[in-house]
């Protein structure tokens, strides 16, 4: 099965790998997250970064690029009011107010596409700032 179909509007695919990667993500728990990156290249989304089961959301927000969009899905383990252990992913579109506006286009009109490929996402949040992914941030949501 190809997931490398076009996007209408950007023409981006969604590399094999990436939704592969993801799976092991929602399935497996191998990775905590995955972040991926637009390769103009290849005119697809690819795997730029993942992180190991035991890497914290600190971890993870530093490997976010300063100056740069990128996509992102996080493996939040929490427990609730209940006392119950939970997960819920969390699928992040960062476009930081820095980044280049051709590199802002790309990413946003690409986004839908490439979020439809990641079935069992709970929570999206769009970021331009850390401000706006602060875990505190997806503490809130995930409750």
């Amino acid at each position: 099965m190809s997931f490398r179909g076009a996007n209408a509007s950007s023409g981006m695919g969604v590399a094999e790998d990436s939704k592969s990667t993801y799976l092991e993500l929602q399935r497996k728990k191998v990775h905590r997250y995955v972040i991926f990156k637009i390769d103009e290249k290849k005119n697809e989304v690819v795997v730029e970064k993942t992180g190991g089961p035991a890497e914290t959301y600190d971890d993870f927000t530093a490997s976010m690029p300063e100056n740069d969009c990128r996509y992102a899905v996080y493996d939040f383990d929490f427990v609730t009011s209940e006392n119950c252990q939970k997960s819920k992913i969390f699928f992040i579109a960062w476009s930081p107010s820095v980044s280049r506006i051709r590199s802002k286009m790309l990413y946003a009109t690409s986004k839908g596409r490439f979020r439809r490929e990641l079935e069992g996402v709970h929570y999206e949040i769009q970021a331009t700032d850390p401000t706006e992914m602060e875990l505190e941030v997806i503490r809130e949501r995930a409750n």
